[in-house]
This record gives C-alpha cells, structure tokens and sequence, in this order.
C-alpha cells in the first residue's frame, strides 16, 4: 500500500451503517491540495449521534471517515498558502458528514477549510477547544455584537457541563461576566464554579411547565446550547434588550414560544452555526480563543483518549456521561 495509515471507516451495511477501523493508504483520500498528518482529533455530539447509527442527519454520503475536528502538521500543500511543516486545526465545512473527517491518521483538505494554529496552542489543545470551543466563542462574539456587556447582568449558560457550555462559562467568566451555570448533574457542580460560574441553576427549573409568554427578567444574555423547551424557558426570562445564542439541539429541535419576548422586551436570538462561518470570523475566533480562554481551565476540563477507546466513550456522550471536552489522539 502507498503510506498506509489507520482510519475509522463508516460504510453502509445491510440498511444501516457499519463503523470499523481500516488501513488506508494515500491513494484512498478524497481530492484536495493539502495533505495533513493529523495529530489529534475530537468527540463532539454530533460525532457520537454518527458513529450510533443516525447516519441521515449526520453522514451524507459512504463510505466516510467520520470526525468534525483534527488538527495536525502539513506533509505537502499545492497551495501557497501552507507548505510542510505548518501547524492547522479543521472544523466545520462538512468534515465527518459530506467530506472525509479527522478520525484518520491522515487526511486531505481543501486549503479554504485550513486556519493555521495559533502559537499559543499545541494541536491537543486546539483539540480541547474542536468545535465545540469554537461555537462557543462564536456565541460570546454574537453576545457582545448584541452589546450585552459585563456587569449588565447575570449570563446563564445552558448545557454548561457538556464542551460547548464549559467553554463558554470559561470564556465568559475571564471577560467578566456573572455566569450562571444551568446543568442537570449535580456532581458537576464544583467543577462549573472552578470554570468560574458564579451560580448553579437546576436544569429542573427550566424544564418546569410554565403558561406564562413571559416570566420575570432574570437572564441579560444566554449560550444556549440544549434548545426544545428549555431554550423556550431563556426566552421568556431574558431581560430587555438581552440576547439569547443559540446552538444545540439535544433538548429538542421544536421551540415552543410566542413573539412577546421579541416584541416587548426586545430579545434577541441569534443561531450559531459554526460549520459554515466565513473564513475571517472563523480566523478572528481562534484568535479570540488564544487570548481569553484560560488554558488552566481548558486542561481542567479536558480528557485524552487513544484511539481504539473512541467508539466505547461515543456512547457515553449521548447518555450524558461526558464532562467537558474528549480529545482523540489518533495515533496512540
């Protein structure tokens, strides 16, 4: 074989989808102008819905390498502007889902999809952040366009266990922010307020059944990262003129609410969608990133997994039995 190297391979298989390690070689690899020698990869929720079968909403078309994230070193560019030996994160643009993804120890790319590594991360640190980091600074960003500031009011993160929301209390507390914390578990209490949350909100409260279009203003902005019901709960006690960002759906695609919050108050809510963000907002996050995410706080949230553990702890994820962020290391 030309460079074999190992892959998570997703083929589909009697109706469904099978999913199994592969030996691949160079000459497998879809079409691009770089070729990147991946370091490490990533589990996200979305990651672990594809590699359990839900292979309409997530992978497009077979076989696929899964993986939304990887960051590695260049091996050999026909573009200009990287050659070998660059350091580079992914995420978004299909990866895992319409094109080949990072749980390859190899892998080709379009350049366009390419942003090169911050110095003040390594590649399992940019890892750490994946996607999941970078929705996160995405929503922070939409909540300051949106002008809700630091002491204006408490910013409740929802969700703030899982890698979206311990990176957005992290981001939001070292900016200054009173974060709350909404979560359902618990014994991850002590572990939010060490990313800096200020208070703990039962996730049973915003669960709560509720007639009411609007409650008392509580919430001067919101990252919701659950959506369904409890995104409807932040509407309806975000304070006037707050902002609520939007980007999850484990809670449930539907979003019952009426237009009061938006017509009274002035509530904002923007959706976040990181896989197609055009190129110098997606720069200007990693750059945001580099400088107010504290990298104490990202090792405290993180753990590091081999490969061959990466399909066992895709389950746990979707049992929410995951505590912030799982880095992949693809060669180990």
């Amino acid at each position: 074989m030309n460079n074999p190297f190992k892959a998570l391979l997703a083929a589909e298989s009697d109706g469904g989808v099978r999913v199994d390690f592969a030996e691949l070689s160079e000459n497998d690899l879809p079409e691009g102008d770089v070729l990147v020698r991946v370091g490490y990869s990533t589990l996200n929720y979305k990651d672990g819905l594809a590699l359990n079968g839900n292979k309409g909403r997530i992978m497009r078309k077979f076989p696929m390498v899964p993986g939304i994230d990887l960051a590695g070193t260049v091996e050999a560019s026909e573009s200009p502007d990287y050659k070998p030996g660059d350091r580079v994160v992914v995420n978004g643009w299909g990866l895992g889902e319409t094109a080949w993804g990072g749980y390859a120890q190899k892998a080709r790319l379009k350049s366009d999809w390419l942003v090169a590594l911050p110095d003040a991360f390594d590649e399992k640190q940019a890892m750490a952040i994946g996607t999941a980091g970078f929705t996160a600074m995405l929503a922070v960003m939409a909540l300051e366009h949106m002008e809700v500031r630091p002491g204006g009011g408490d910013v409740l993160v929802t969700g703030a266990a899982g890698g979206v929301g311990s990176v957005a209390v992290a981001v939001l507390a070292k900016l200054g922010y009173d974060v709350a914390a909404s979560t359902g578990r618990a014994e991850t209490h002590d572990y939010l307020r060490g990313l800096g949350a200020k208070t703990i909100v039962g996730r049973e409260e915003l669960e709560a059944e509720s007639k009411r279009p609007m409650e008392s203003a509580r919430w001067a902005g919101a990252v919701d990262t659950v959506g369904g019901n409890i995104l409807a709960a932040v509407l309806r006690a975000t304070d006037s003129l707050g902002a609520v960002a939007a980007c999850g759906n484990a809670a449930g695609f539907e979003l019952r609410t009426t237009v009061l919050p938006f017509i009274l108050r002035g509530v904002s809510l923007m959706g976040i969608n990181s896989v197609y963000c055009p190129a110098e907002r997606r720069r200007e996050a990693w750059r945001r990133l580099a400088t107010d995410l504290p990298m104490d706080k990202l090792d405290d949230m993180t753990e590091v997994i081999p490969f061959g553990e990466l399909l066992a702890r895709s389950k746990d994820i979707l049992k929410g039995q995951v505590r912030g962020r799982v880095v992949v290391d693809v060669n180990a």
